[in-house]
């Protein structure tokens, strides 16, 4: 079979996709701005859809990009600078030069893109903003893309995303990891944004591919990083246990054309022990809060030798507990699949139709998702089926839409 090769312009896309937020955040520790550093890295793509298809597109594209936009920001600032001195010669000050880096301090955390999440998470924000300005700038995620993970529209996304940039710019926000009460009241904005992040990585809201390692990988190294910091922290343990959790099953969740596996078929063999063992080693260390009972959750499926042997009451009961304290119209319905697995489908249906008028849940695929699955395996065929089709006509990722729509042509059999 011949193999399509891959354009310059292709190559750029893809290039950057993966590494525009280290541009962004090594830029950004230079003009100490997330939004000009955005803005520089925009310039640096600019560049290479014009050089690569003329000079081809260079080995290590990844650094071509990072030295381009590197560049282009030491110039700006030397820019600024000089035009400053001409101004000081005359008597006057130029108040929004950037000030020249101080030495790192002894307990500093050499992590751009650690700097880049704290930076975006700061409390003159709120919270809506921080998530998606963090998401943009540290996920690569698209506005749609981050509009799907918020269950909003996308105007709202954009207009979130550009008022954020221009409020920290106006309050001269540093680009730098906070110490003390700064960085407590930070966390949890910033935990929230790692597993969201995580979980774009994890289950794809759009495109043709159903897992974007990348951007596990990044969260998984940022939660890691927060739990290192943080070693008193209870969440920081929580978060960082459920994503290498879930990391484990990675290799597992799609097939040979990159479908999607359901949890029942896949080849626990391929679920990686190291990180299961990571996983159990940072859950010993979590406490009782949302994270933590995530990862508690995640825990019992890491620990089952086979589908048969999950411990379907324990999660169960581990939903009840986190529903009570992060009440959502998603926990629930993961709530309802473990009732169903715990006490049969006659039982769980009833919850998941308790959730049909929920405005958050509105187009969300899952919902008919998961009601055609209990249809299904309570013998109602018809009602399956066309359950499965209108959650396929909600999702946006080619690979669930494939899977659900396979599901209704067999009548709703898995």
């Amino acid at each position: 079979m011949a193999v399509t090769a891959v354009t310059p312009a292709q190559a750029v896309e893809t290039v950057f996709r993966i590494e525009s937020p280290r541009i962004i955040a090594g830029v950004a520790r230079i003009v100490r701005d997330v939004g000009i550093a955005e803005e520089i890295a925009q310039d640096a793509l600019v560049a290479a859809l014009e050089q690569w298809p003329r000079d081809g597109v260079p080995d290590k594209p990844g650094a071509w990009l990072m030295a381009t936009a590197r560049h282009r920001a030491v110039d700006l600032v030397r820019r600024k600078e000089t035009y400053a001195r001409k101004l000081a010669e005359v008597g006057r000050a130029l108040e929004d030069v950037p000030p020249p880096p101080e030495p790192p301090a002894a307990d500093d955390i050499d992590d751009d893109l650690l700097r880049l999440v704290f930076t975006a998470c700061h409390p003159v924000l709120t919270a809506e903003a921080r998530i998606a300005l963090t998401l943009r700038l540290v996920g690569g995620l698209t506005t749609q893309e981050i509009a799907r993970a918020f269950l909003t529209s996308e105007p709202t996304v954009a207009q979130r995303v550009v008022r954020a940039k221009r409020t920290l710019a106006k309050a001269r926000v540093p680009f730098e990891v906070p110490y003390g009460s700064d960085r407590e009241q930070r966390l949890a904005s910033v935990l929230e944004v790692i597993y969201l992040v995580f979980n774009e990585g994890y289950s794809a809201t759009a495109g043709d591919d159903l897992v974007r390692p990348a951007l596990c990988e990044d969260a998984l190294r940022l939660a890691r990083v927060l739990a290192a910091l943080m070693p008193g922290e209870p969440e920081a343990h929580g978060l960082a246990a459920l994503l290498e959790f879930q990391a484990s099953r990675i290799a597992s969740r799609t097939g040979p054309d990159g479908g999607p596996v359901l949890l029942a078929d896949q080849n626990r063999a391929k679920w990686n022990r190291m990180l299961i063992r990571r996983g159990f080693d940072a859950v010993s260390r979590a406490g009782a809060g949302p994270y933590s009972l995530q990862a508690a959750i995640a825990g019992c499926h890491a620990g089952a030798v086979r589908y048969e042997d999950t411990d379907w009451k324990t999660i169960a009961a581990l939903y009840e507990r986190l529903v009570r304290l992060l009440p959502s119209p998603v926990v629930e319905l993961n709530r309802a699949v473990a009732v169903s697995m715990a006490e049969g489908p006659e039982a769980a249906l009833p919850l998941v139709d308790a959730l049909a008028e929920e405005p958050a849940l509105r187009g969300y695929h899952l919902l008919p998702s998961v009601r055609g699955d209990l249809l299904e395996r309570l013998g109602r065929r018809a009602e399956a089926r066309a359950e499965f089709e209108r959650a396929a006509s909600l999702t946006r990722n080619a690979r669930e839409r494939d899977l659900l729509l396979g599901r209704a042509r067999t009548g709703g059999a898995s």
